[in-house]
This record gives C-alpha cells, structure tokens and sequence, in this order.
C-alpha cells in the first residue's frame, strides 16, 4: 500500500463517492497566513475550530498543522480531534487536498494538480508548492495507494453524485488559467478516467466575485443521487440573480447519467456581506497575494455546507435568512442533524466557507 499508480481509478474499477455517502473522516489544515486571514489568522483559528468541533460530532477529524503552530493547534483543539504536522501554504484542505475514490473494499487517493486558483498571473499567492504536496502527504500518512493526474482541478469545483454525474462550471474548470494547453475533450476524458463519470453537465459560471473562478460548491450541491440545493435570489438587483436563474434553468432541462431529471432546491443566499474597513486593516498584505479592499463583496452561500456521517454542518452569517436556512436544510435532510457554524463570516474573510476547508474521506464500502 501507498504506492503510485500508473493506470486510472476507471479502469481499476474506483469511483468518487458522493459527499453524502459514508465517510471514515475528515481533513482539515489549519490557517495561519497572515495575508489571507486577518490578526494574525487568530479569529479564523476560532472558527476552524468551531468547524472541527461540530464536524466531529459526527466523524473523526485529522486536522494538518505546520510545525510552528503545532502547540497552539494542539492546545485549541480538544483531544479528540487528531492533530498532525503538516506543512502546507494555506488552509484550503478542499481544493489543494487529496480527491478520494473507492471500489468497494478498498480507498485510493487521486492526486490533481493545484495552482492556487490561476497560477503565476491570476492566482491568490505564490508559492503554492507545500500545498500541491498535500495529497501526496495524505496518502502517505494513510498508506493509501494514488494516482497522479497532470490536470489542473479544486476540489470545490466539482459536484458528483457517486453514480455517474459530475456537475463543474466552464468559468473555473476551462479558465485558461488552469489547463490552457488541454481541449474541452481532453479535460472530460480526464474527469472521466479518474473520478470515474458518465455524464459530465457544464454550468456556465459560479457563485459572483469568486475569488476561485466560480467554484461550484458555492453555487449548488448533491443531498443525494438527482437531488440538489440550489443557492437563490429573488431580487433582480441581486448580481446573483442571473446567476441562480441561468443555473435553475440549464439543470431543470438536464437529465443526469441514470437518465433521472433533477429535484432542485431553492435555498435562498444570505444578504452581501462586504468587507469592513476594520477587518480589511486587519490583513498583513505582501506582495503577490490578493488584496481585500473595504468594500469588497464576499459573496456567502448556505450551499458550502459540509455533509458529514449524519449531519450537516452550514456557515452562519449573522444574516436574518441563518435560522430559516438551518430549519430548511433540516427538513430537506430529516435523518441528518443540521448544525450551523456561527462564524462563518470569519472564514468567509479569507476567501472561502465551510465545504472549502474541509475534505472527506470515504469507506472503502460507502453507499
């Protein structure tokens, strides 16, 4: 075990399970740029904690910690909630970590390029080296066997339902900045020969002001195999507005690789949240890192929830929509217990929500 592999998780017989099946756990990494997350990453400690704390209600948690914060992960952290030394550029466990694939019997890692979302011209920081290590690092740790894929792909850039549909937006997965030198064709084959997909359906773009290229977990996630949420607006000011309208429409005219057309959830978006002069002074800003101005839109979604071993674990905002939205998602997912993180705006500073600092890990036998 814990080998590379030189053929595919589609010819072996793996395929990526859905988020909702079982899990064996979940990856975390812990913040401390000073660039990204504001006062020294503290704030966002808090919350990476809290985060923890409600997902391992529900399954274990291994959080990757560098060696100069391992004490003071360890002494935030409860005991339960393993702590290890990893090294990494930033705490994104979501897009720069490991993509797992299972047949049954048996978990692999599937180990995708990143390049902190655009590479030396459009991306957030430089270097993203330790972070492209994630993966590898994972598997190690697991001694689990991998695959090696020279493509270029976040985790939260894709949605699958465990049996057959991968759903991604154009915006992020074809952005030249990812993979300039591959076709649509040569990108699909890639999807298809590692996370093992039959139908692959292409929303134009994400979520608006996505710092990711338009990330599709901020836009809409599977609670289950033709099920999905579907972040929403109402308000034609809304700059989201026609982005949920033109999502709606193309998935309600999809059918998904069982041929089955897709529930669609409408799950309203918390109000704008916009970056206060305060919280902007906050941030230890370098060269080659992405500013955050005041007034720059931070665009939160109840979608970036985490589904965990019976729970669901959303990002609050201190929005008037936090409740309705805990006790939507509670009918919409009754075996589920639906938690919310009320720190959500802290992690939202940084660029990303719930679902982008985490990574689960499935059973070998999932479903």
């Amino acid at each position: 075990m814990g080998k590379l592999l030189t053929t595919t998780p589609q010819e072996d017989g793996f395929r990526m399970p859905g988020e909702f099946e079982k899990h064996d756990g979940c990856w975390m990494l812990w913040p401390e740029r000073p660039d990204t997350f504001r006062l020294g990453a503290k704030p966002a400690q808090q919350a990476f904690v809290e985060t923890a704390v409600a997902i391992s209600h529900f399954e274990r948690i291994t959080m990757g910690v560098s060696a100069r914060q391992f004490s003071n992960a360890r002494s935030q952290l409860p005991s339960h909630i393993r702590v290890i030394e990893m090294s990494s550029n930033d705490a994104w466990m979501r897009d720069c970590g490991p993509i797992f694939v299972n047949n049954g019997q048996e978990v692999r890692v599937v180990d995708w390029e990143f390049n902190a979302w655009g590479g030396l011209d459009e991306g957030l920081y430089f270097p993203w080296d330790q972070d492209n290590l994630v993966p590898r690092k994972v598997a190690e740790l697991e001694w689990l066997d991998r695959y090696q894929v020279p493509m270029v792909l976040e985790g939260g850039g894709i949605a699958v339902d465990g049996e057959g549909t991968l759903i991604t937006t154009t915006q992020c997965v074809l952005n030249p900045n990812r993979n300039p030198h591959l076709s649509l064709t040569e990108v699909e084959c890639y999807l298809q020969r590692y996370l093992a997909v039959e139908k692959i359906i292409w929303l134009p773009r994400g979520s608006v002001d996505d710092e990711t290229d338009g990330h599709i977990d901020g836009l809409c996630a599977y609670i289950r195999p033709g099920e999905l949420v579907l972040g929403w607006t109402d308000d034609k000011s809304d700059p989201q507005y026609e982005i949920n309208q033109e999502a709606y429409e193309m998935l309600c005219g999809e059918r998904d690789a069982r041929k089955r057309p897709f529930t669609i959830h409408k799950l309203p978006n918390p109000r704008p949240i916009y970056v206060t002069a305060e919280e902007s002074a906050g941030l230890d800003m370098v060269e080659g890192t992405h500013p955050r101005p005041e007034g720059l839109c931070m665009g939160g979604s109840y979608v970036n929830f985490y589904l965990a071993n019976g729970g669901v674990v959303v990002p609050l905002y201190g929005d008037p929509a936090d409740r309705p939205t805990l006790a939507t998602l509670q009918a919409l997912m009754p075996e589920r217990k639906v938690v919310g993180v009320q720190s959500g705006r802290e992690i939202l500073l940084g660029g990303g929500m719930v679902h982008c600092i985490t990574q689960q890990q499935p059973s070998p036998n999932s479903r």
